[in-house]
């Protein structure tokens, strides 16, 4: 009997030194927002939301709940019940990872316009409180900018106030913040109108079967792009101190 319990105590203490050695504990990063976080069905292959490639730079002790859409705004992705569905599935230690603004600012569409200053930030805050009282982390993005090169070569904002929105929710309500707006824009800025093209879903005809016709979309991504704007969200998590530990080494 002695024995026995002599090799139970050896295990659970060669347990508990595993467990302290690969790390505190298992994680779930859920991703809210748009068509540029968003999974894409194989067809539409090579665009690429970046929340597809984000899990990359994560070892297996990070799942990755991405719930990002196609065409959705902060108002639509509440009015058609999919916040209520990551809501009841977060748990404390979880991480909420919440980016919209591109589709908030379609006038034209009344299930998801938001004004900036009115819907658009109470649905931030509703977010960051709703996850906060489920012992989640929220953490705000800022809109990746679209490639709007004007004739003269420069980069022209398309989001407006929205953008500025995000960023008085996040000093107001004390959030972990990154954005991405300023980052993706040093970056095109950097690579000019043609080299930025290679970031985005730029492609001639007969260059890929999805798309026999080519296409030019100054929105979304290819992998190479998606990857790009990742790892910038991964190096904002390192000034931040979050989820360091689980990043591959």
């Amino acid at each position: 009997m002695k024995t026995k319990l002599i090799v139970l105590a050896v295990l659970v203490i060669a347990l508990i030194t595993a467990f302290r050695e690969t790390g505190e504990k298992n994680v779930r990063i859920f991703m809210i927002g748009d068509s540029t976080m968003a999974n894409k069905a194989p067809e539409k292959a090579p665009e690429t939301g970046w929340g597809m490639v984000f899990g990359d730079f994560f070892n297996e002790q990070v799942t990755i709940e991405n719930h990002a859409v196609n065409g959705r705004s902060s108002k639509s992705f509440i009015g058609e019940g999919r916040w209520q569905k990551v809501y009841n599935q977060l748990q404390p230690g979880d991480y909420v990872f919440i980016q919209f603004g591109h589709n908030d600012q379609k006038d034209q569409s009344p299930d998801r316009f938001t004004n900036p200053f009115t819907t658009y930030r109470a649905n931030l805050e509703r977010f960051v409180r709703e996850s906060r009282e489920k012992g989640a982390i929220p953490i705000l993005l800022t809109s990746v900018v679209r490639r709007n090169f004007n004739e003269k070569g420069s980069l022209i904002d398309t989001h407006g106030n929205y953008p500025l929105v995000v960023r008085m929710v996040a000093s107001d309500l004390d959030v972990p913040f990154i954005d991405l707006q300023l980052l993706t824009e040093q970056k095109m800025t950097d690579m000019g109108p043609e080299e930025s093209k290679k970031l985005y879903l730029w492609l001639e005809a007969g260059e890929n079967a999805n798309y026999p016709n080519g296409v030019q979309d100054n929105t979304h991504f290819c992998h190479t792009g998606a990857t790009e704007v990742a790892s910038m969200v991964v190096g904002e998590l390192k000034k931040l101190h979050l989820l360091e530990e689980y990043l591959k080494k």
